[in-house]
Parts: structure tokens; C-alpha cells; sequence
């Protein structure tokens, strides 16, 4: 049995993976942890943490699992690059999976992302398009940016440079080198990405629309699965399923 400790137990996120973690016949539900709660004292013997929470509050949590061993998957977003750099840190002593987003779907989107990039690297202008509930703080999401560089590293491309995140006023005509970004954010969206390439008397969508949270704790218990044969190193969902 993987004994799972789950962060952030009180949201939406974390009662969706405590359903997931106790529904699973491999999986042993070790301990529930939100702010206040005794990390040290949760985690300790614990074999695997997932946590959906803030990148200033994983990071804490990820300095403990380095302490005690505990391997984590790390679905957060909103990291900066020195959030990164410290979670790459982190994993030269544990297991670590990190990834924007944790869904098998989309990360098989990514892989056709990568082919269709490719395809159509020439000709075609590429806009990203993502919708998700009133209450998520960060924009563009991880995985529109994922999906961003994904295309940009397919077709050569340096997103930092690249990318629009907004347009307004007169604009002029598209820069065929940008990759555009547009965020939607309301109701109980629970999210959705479509990467548009348009061409002259073309387009094509590679999209993928969440309908519940479930496909996000589903693939955070096949990535807890991954970690446990796992020596440290910092893991993506690419090597959770094999794609290298």
C-alpha cells in the first residue's frame, strides 16, 4: 500500500484527492494536512504528498519532505522561476513529479500539441485559449503555459519573447511570430484549453474540457505510483506515462 499524505485537505482539490486516495485498493490515506495543521508530525512516514496548494506554501512543504524522504507530486502552479529553481533543488534528494497539470488527457494533448506544431510551422498563426472558475488566482493557468511552450519549443521558438497576453486598442496587424494567449474566468469552469492554429481557408483545435476535478486526483495517484520506483530527480508527466 502507498501511505498518500494529502495537502490542503479542506478545499476542493484536496477532498476531491482524499475521495481518489481512499477509493483506490493500492493507496492508504496516511494523513490530511491544511494550514495549522503539524507537517512533520503528518508527513512523517508518509511514502508519497500530493499538493494542489500555493507555491509559497509547497515550498515549505517540500523542505519538510526532503527532511523525512517523503516522495511529492506537486500539482500547484503559479511558480516563478525561483520557485522552480528551488523545487528542482528539492529533488536532487527526493522523488519529485511536478507538472501544471496532472490530467492523463491533457498531457496526451501536449504530445499532439508537439506533432501538430511541427506540421504546421509555417503558415499558420497559434492562439491559446483558457477558461477556469471565478476563484483561480493565477493567469495565463499552468497549462496554458505548458501548452505555449510545448508549441514554441516545436517549432523554435523563444515564448518569453514570443508570447501576447493581451490585446487592446489598436493593435496593428498580427505579428505572425506571436503565440497569443487569452484567459476567461468565471463561474465554476473547472478548466479548459484550446490551442487554435489558423491558417488561410484553415484551422485546426486541439482542445480538452475538464468536467471534473476527478481526472486531476486520478492522475495524481498514477504519478504517487510512478514515484515510489523512482530515485530522486525531477519527474513530468511525460515520464509518468512513458512518453520518454
Amino acid at each position: 500500500m502507498i501511505k498518500v499524505a494529502v495537502m490542503g485537505a479542506s478545499g476542493r482539490m484536496g477532498k476531491m484527492l482524499i475521495e481518489a486516495v481512499e477509493a483506490a485498493d493500492d493507496c492508504l490515506l496516511h494523513a490530511t494536512l491544511d494550514q495549522g495543521s503539524d507537517l512533520r508530525a503528518g508527513l512523517s512516514g508518509a511514502d508519497v504528498m500530493i499538493d494542489f496548494t500555493r507555491p509559497e506554501g509547497t515550498l515549505a512543504h517540500l523542505a519538510v519532505c526532503a527532511e523525512l524522504g517523503v516522495r511529492a507530486v506537486i500539482g500547484t502552479t503559479g511558480f516563478d522561476e525561483a520557485g522552480k529553481a528551488e523545487i528542482a533543488s528539492f529533488a536532487k534528494r527526493i522523488p519529485i513529479v511536478f507538472a501544471p497539470n496532472m490530467s492523463v488527457g491533457v498531457n496526451v494533448v501536449l504530445k499532439l500539441l508537439d506533432l501538430a506544431a511541427r506540421a504546421m510551422n509555417e503558415g499558420f498563426d497559434i492562439e491559446i485559449i483558457e477558461a477556469h472558475h471565478r476563484h483561480k488566482v493565477d493567469a495565463p493557468s499552468g497549462t496554458a503555459l505548458q501548452m505555449g511552450q510545448v508549441v514554441a519549443d516545436a517549432v523554435g521558438r523563444d515564448l518569453k519573447a514570443c508570447a501576447v497576453y493581451g490585446r487592446e486598442g489598436v493593435t496593428g496587424a498580427r505579428d505572425p511570430s506571436t503565440i497569443g494567449f487569452a484567459t476567461v474566468r468565471g463561474g465554476d469552469i473547472i478548466g479548459d484549453h484550446t490551442v487554435l492554429f489558423a491558417g488561410i481557408g484553415e484551422r485546426i483545435e486541439v482542445s480538452h474540457k475538464a468536467s471534473s476535478r476527478a481526472i486531476y486526483a486520478q492522475g495524481s495517484l498514477r504519478a504517487s505510483r510512478f514515484l515510489v520506483k523512482q530515485a530522486p530527480g525531477l519527474y513530468g508527466m511525460n515520464d509518468v506515462l512513458g512518453f520518454r
